[in-house]
Formats: structure tokens, C-alpha cells, sequence
């Protein structure tokens, strides 16, 4: 899939759980989100792509892309 169009849709839900006060509760939704929806194949890109410095993901969804369990970025 296109780096591009995984960097919007992880954008989105960071968009979504924006509203959420609670930092951490945020990054874990977002986490949370593309363990339980998102293919292993779409994790592991987006992590990569994180470890690559993650342009283009906003803040709130990068940390959360790093913090993806590490099966997620395994090759």
C-alpha cells in the first residue's frame, strides 16, 4: 500500500482521538486501533516508516505508530 495513504489514514484516527484529555489514553486508542483493523502488512510499513523518521504523521500519531508492539515492524 502507498506509504502516502497510510500516513492520511493514520492521521485520521489520530484526528478522532485528538479530543480525548488524557494523553496517553489517546496514543493508546490510536494504538489500539491498528492492532485490532489494520493488516500486519499496513502496520509494519507505517512502523517502518516511523523509524525512518515519519514524515508526513502528525504528532500524536507518530508516537503512537512507535509504540505499535514490536511484532508490528518484524520483517
Amino acid at each position: 500500500m502507498e506509504i502516502e495513504r497510510l500516513v492520511r489514514m493514520a492521521n485520521d484516527i489520530a484526528h478522532f482521538w485528538q479530543a480525548e484529555p488524557d494523553h496517553e489514553d489517546a496514543v493508546a486508542g490510536i494504538s489500539g486501533h491498528l492492532v485490532r483493523f489494520w493488516d500486519p502488512r499496513m502496520r509494519r510499513e507505517i512502523a517502518a516508516h516511523a523509524a525512518g523518521g515519519g514524515h508526513g504523521l502528525e504528532p500524536l500519531a507518530l508516537e503512537a505508530v512507535r509504540r505499535l508492539p514490536v511484532q508490528a515492524s518484524a520483517a
